[in-house]
């Protein structure tokens, strides 16, 4: 609350001192469209359109804001985590995470501390969004909750002149959940910042981030004869007992980034930079309880040992690079220092569990972006780094793209890195005996993509892509929460294509999955088909006032014996000898969206088909999603 109140006085300032610029010719000299006054003196007044309102990541091109009505965007405005969430399965409360069904390597995971359950609303430095816009700007998007609570996620910009943009972001999640000791709550805040000096010789960018992903842990159902019964007094899903109570996992990340470029010459000539970057991040995950549940976890208590466990990690990082800022090529090098801190409090030296690991590292960083003919495009990315306790590093990702025939895109890319586990695969402390552990010299987890896309928008919007995956030493949890690596490799091969075929007013988009473990299947199991299509009405409507999207989903995967899920880790484990097979449940969802000018309207009826058939869909074993819900959001764009 303190956070919308800052935000209501910063806003109520600020608006009035922009409105000054709107009609000062001398300050914004470039908007789209100047209007005549229509009287005979100097002033001009100046209108912005859509194409004055751009936004970044750091090393991005400006776009426009995107205020679009696709079907695409209703797949990311829906969810919690705003992201396109296929080919992951929901679990039973929002902000609670998802089991990943596909196999992805997730960046932020590398050398530092993120549990995969914690992983989907995380914003990593590529992240964030800067922004240049020609009047204060605010954005809501909203959603209800399950039970009780709701999210709203806003952000306010504006210029201060023409050189210098600031934001404020700010997300805030609460939701109680359906099934007892669930409840999700959780919250963001960004503060980010641009400048640039007035004759583009120097660039800043910088940004603050505080996240936290919080969550009561249940323990899944306790009885599943009794979820599974169809017995109506049930239907009221807080009067089925669940395994735990008084259990809660926190995660908290936190980033202080700044960046520069400066041009010592002419950009128009020279365009040569030297760049630096610092940033200090900060990753802290908490499990407590309020009493031993020996039962659940089949682990003996450890006497006087405190019923919680904290890990940390702290990244102090600072870059130096040379660039050369070309249109047509773009080529930057140079070093990099990191101060990596690994934590774990209450170690427990009985077992050999260590608290602290600390390290320099120096490695160096490289980019390189070519566009040729304006037919061919590529982009390297190449980072190497030493340290003496978690071992080297490399990683680089190399994507080509071209463009054979008119709109036709070819994309090819090789992707490669050699990383130390994450880190919480290395050490644990807890009361409990059996999850004590400590993974000594483990070997780096090498992964290596081949892959590729093929893009066809002539006739209509399709995409077929395929991609191979080698993983040695290939790092899990087994069925006791034990941390592993594989000595043979994990090989996985995925196609897939998405599609949408239009019939007048009518639409028809579908998106589907093959993918397979070609060696080690047991240890990811995953589903050999993903698959989801989406059958719409899209027109104007009320008069051309309004624009509406009427519609059905299905979402559908095979069924496989899949992983548990561990509350102590966070993580997904492998199933034990009575594995429990998910999936082969469709899950339908109708919807009717409209715009209004630059407000937009979602309402979903997400799982119907549950209110005419049982309730069989799961996130992992004893963890079933969500019942039949109601899903309202509002997402508005006020370009004052």
């Amino acid at each position: 609350m303190k956070y919308l109140l800052v935000l209501s006085f910063v806003f109520s300032v600020l608006i009035n001192g922009q409105q000054v610029n709107k009609t000062d010719s001398n300050t914004i000299s470039s908007d789209t469209l100047k209007v005549d006054s229509g009287e005979k003196d100097s002033l001009e007044i100046y209108k912005p359109t859509i194409n004055d309102y751009l936004v970044k990541t750091r090393f991005s091109e400006k776009k426009i804001y995107d205020t679009t009505f696709t079907i695409e965007r209703s797949y990311i405005a829906t969810q919690y985590n705003k992201k396109d969430n296929f080919g992951k399965i929901p679990a039973s409360n929002i902000g609670s995470g998802f089991q990943n069904l596909v196999y992805e390597k997730n960046a932020e995971q590398n050398l530092t501390l993120l549990p995969e359950n914690k992983s989907f609303y995380i914003k990593g430095e590529n992240d964030i969004n800067y922004y240049d816009v020609k009047t204060p700007t605010t954005t809501f998007f909203y959603n209800n909750a399950m039970r009780n609570g709701g999210q709203l996620q806003t952000t306010y910009t504006q210029n201060v002149g023409k050189n210098f943009n600031f934001a404020l972001e700010y997300m805030g999640l609460r939701s109680q959940g359906l099934y007892r000791n669930s409840l999700a709550s959780s919250n963001n805040t960004i503060f980010s910042g641009n400048y640039t000096s007035p004759n583009g010789k120097y660039v800043a960018y910088a940004h603050y981030i505080h996240q936290n992903v919080n969550n009561q842990e249940n323990g899944g159902i306790a009885d599943m004869d009794v979820f599974l019964s169809g017995d109506s007094r049930f239907n009221n899903r807080q009067n089925i007992e669940t395994n735990l109570e008084g259990v809660e996992s926190r995660y908290s990340y936190r980033r202080y980034y700044f960046s520069q470029e400066f041009s010592p010459f002419d950009p128009a000539k020279y365009p040569f930079k030297l760049r630096h970057t610092i940033f200090h991040q900060g990753n802290k995950y908490y499990f407590n309880e309020t009493a031993a549940n020996t039962d659940f976890f089949q682990s003996e208590n450890i006497t006087n040992f405190p019923l919680y466990n904290k890990k940390f990690t702290n990244n102090l990082s600072n870059t130096f690079s040379l660039l050369w800022d070309n249109e047509k090529f773009k080529l930057d090098a140079g070093f990099r220092h990191q101060y990596l801190v690994f934590g774990n409090k209450n170690a427990y030296p009985i077992l050999n569990i260590p608290g602290y690991f600390k390290e320099q590292r120096i490695g160096a960083v490289g980019n390189l972006q070519i566009k040729l003919l304006d037919k061919i495009q590529l982009k390297s990315f190449l980072e190497i780094s030493k340290g003496s306790e978690f071992g080297d590093y490399i990683k680089t990702t190399n994507q080509l793209v071209f463009e054979p025939i008119k709109d036709y895109l070819v994309e090819g890319r090789i992707n490669f890195q050699s990383a130390y586990p994450s880190f919480n695969y290395l050490v644990n402390s807890s009361h409990y005996v059996e999850h004590n552990y400590y993974l000594q010299n483990p070997n780096n987890e090498v992964v290596t993509q081949l892959g590729g896309t093929v893009r066809l928008a002539k006739w209509f919007d399709t995409k077929v892509f395929v991609d191979f995956f080698k993983i040695d030493n290939y790092t899990y949890f087994d069925n006791l929460s034990k941390p592993q690596q594989s000595s043979s490799a994990l090989n996985i091969s995925q196609i897939g294509g998405e599609s949408t075929v239009k019939y007048g007013k009518f639409n028809l988009n579908g998106k589907v999955l093959f993918q397979k473990a070609l060696s080690n299947q047991a240890l990811l199991p995953m589903p050999d088909f993903i698959g989801r299509i989406n059958l719409f009405y899209q027109a104007p409507a009320f008069k051309k006032a309004a624009e509406v999207q009427v519609g059905v989903k299905l979402y559908y995967f095979t069924k496989f014996d899949s992983r548990e899920y561990s509350p102590i880790l966070n993580e997904y484990i492998l199933p034990g000898t009575n594995s429990y097979a998910i999936g082969g449940q469709p899950i339908a969802d109708v919807y009717f969206n409209m715009r209004v000018k630059r407000m937009f309207f979602y309402i979903e009826g997400q799982h119907i088909n549950q209110t005419f058939m049982q309730n069989k869909s799961f996130t992992s074993p004893n963890y079933p999603i969500y019942d039949f819900r109601l899903n309202l959001g509002i997402v508005w764009y006020l370009f004052h």
